[in-house]
């Protein structure tokens, strides 16, 4: 299977400080004619147009959130190791925890799928 490619994060950044600003602007604006009004009908509906935009904002964190944050590339072990034979570069220093890890998972699983060491 193949994995896509997916957009750095800045367009979902942007959308959410925009989508922020025109909420926080909605609401100043209700909180100001709230603040003109004594009506109790006007007072009423304003209270629920400001729930409604608390709920639109909350919405709108969670789905700014959903974005997948950028990561970084994986240190290619084989290539590290190569390059820690040749010139002793400092990826060399960080093959070894990453060679361990590997070796640690692969016997791990072996252990799951019940294999040489994990059979009871």
């Amino acid at each position: 299977m193949t994995q896509t490619q997916t957009q750095t994060p800045a367009p979902s950044i942007a959308w959410s400080q925009a989508m922020q600003a025109k909420l926080m602007a909605a609401l100043d604006a209700a909180w100001a004619s709230l603040e003109r009004s004594h009506d109790p009908a006007e007072i009423r509906k304003v209270r629920d147009k400001a729930k409604a935009i608390g709920e639109l904002a909350a919405m709108a964190r969670k789905v700014a959130q959903m974005t997948p944050t950028a990561r970084k590339p994986p240190v290619d072990v084989l290539a590290a190791g190569l390059a820690a034979a040749q010139g002793g570069s400092d990826l060399g220093i960080m093959a070894a925890p990453l060679a361990a890890q590997a070796e640690h998972a692969r016997r791990a699983l072996d252990k799951l799928k019940g294999g040489r060491r994990g059979r009871l």
